[in-house]
């Protein structure tokens, strides 16, 4: 390589590792010789020297467009640096998590974000004092990673406040079903239930607290509609924990011949990029998922060059995003 573009292996080192002291001139030979030659540096040899220039992105789950959103915002942020992007799923579930996050720690990565992690508590602590580490969609706090997350008590009652405007009463929200009473509380899905909760009694409708719960997939969508629309006094409006969810309303209410929102207001949770398209058209509530990815990336990248410094607790302001899906009850 140093012979291919007649300058010194020093100076070959140094450009590849965008050090200090190189000229343009310098970085021209040897950018030329990398292309013709098809050189790739080894990323082994670069962990050797302290850095793989690797970041693991974990997301429980790939049919989510939510987490497509948080993706974006991260690789726009590394974008032009050296750094690379993996992504794996943990599945939703605490032992594929434990999998994956160890694999990425057994090859390198100088750092990682894990966005809605399941694990318990202990398992997070036990990665982050491995690696920087920052979680994305869970309310926890620790001495040792960085958290970005939305306000979703904040959010959910934004959703409530919209529709018992309008004029309903019985509201109904579908959540994800959480068996882990440790996380319960750290979970966005049980703020977001708690929100609607708590918003309900402040608009004086606390005996139309009506929840299903499901899973913050489309099938449980489906499934918590069906369950609702069974009841003996159906709801007039469903607030959905998630937009994924609120596909799955709008599918079942469809089989039902129910039209939207003429028989029955739908909202969701995120304002993934289906929810603007004109034939949805979701009413929902926008967490700004590309700005928790570029914010969660800024943190890891601070982290990376300052593992011992305070951890940092961001939590961002959703705001509402209202369509077509909702309107006054008949």
């Amino acid at each position: 390589m140093a012979r291919h573009a007649g300058v010194s292996t020093t100076a070959v080192s140094k450009v590849l590792r965008n050090a200090y002291g190189t000229s343009p001139q310098m970085h021209r030979l040897v950018r030329a010789a990398v292309d013709q030659l098809g050189y790739r540096p080894s990323a082994a040899a670069r962990a050797l020297r302290g850095r793989t220039w690797t970041v693991g992105v974990m997301l429980p789950d790939v049919r989510n467009p939510f987490f497509a959103d948080i993706l974006d915002g991260v690789a726009e942020h590394l974008d032009g640096s050296e750094y690379q992007v993996l992504m794996t799923s943990g599945c939703n579930d605490a032992a594929s998590e434990a999998r994956v996050t160890e694999a990425m720690i057994d090859r390198s990565m100088d750092g990682l974000i894990l966005i809605a992690p399941v694990s318990l508590p202990a398992h997070l602590e036990r990665v982050a004092r491995t690696v920087p580490t920052v979680v994305i969609g869970r309310h926890s706090r620790s001495a040792r990673y960085d958290t970005v997350n939305d306000d979703d008590f904040t959010g959910a009652g934004l959703m409530v406040a919209h529709l018992a405007g309008l004029g309903h009463r019985r509201i109904a929200h579908i959540e994800h079903h959480e068996t882990d009473r440790v996380r319960l509380a750290e979970m966005p899905n049980a703020l977001r239930a708690d929100g609607y909760r708590h918003a309900m009694l402040e608009h004086g409708l606390a005996a139309h607290i009506d929840i299903a719960s499901t899973s913050y997939t489309r099938d449980g969508g489906h499934h918590g509609a069906r369950i609702l629309l069974d009841r003996e006094h159906p709801p007039t409006a469903i607030f959905a924990g998630a937009d994924v969810v609120a596909l799955g309303v709008l599918d079942a209410l469809a089989e039902a011949g129910l039209s939207v929102p003429g028989d029955i207001s739908v909202t969701g949770y995120d304002n993934i990029a289906l929810a603007g398209y004109r034939p949805i058209s979701l009413t929902t509530v926008d967490q700004a998922g590309h700005r928790i990815g570029t914010t969660a990336t800024q943190l890891l990248l601070d982290r990376i060059a300052e593992p011992g410094r305070p951890a940092v607790q961001v939590k961002l302001t959703p705001t509402p995003a209202v369509r077509a899906t909702t309107g006054p009850p008949r």
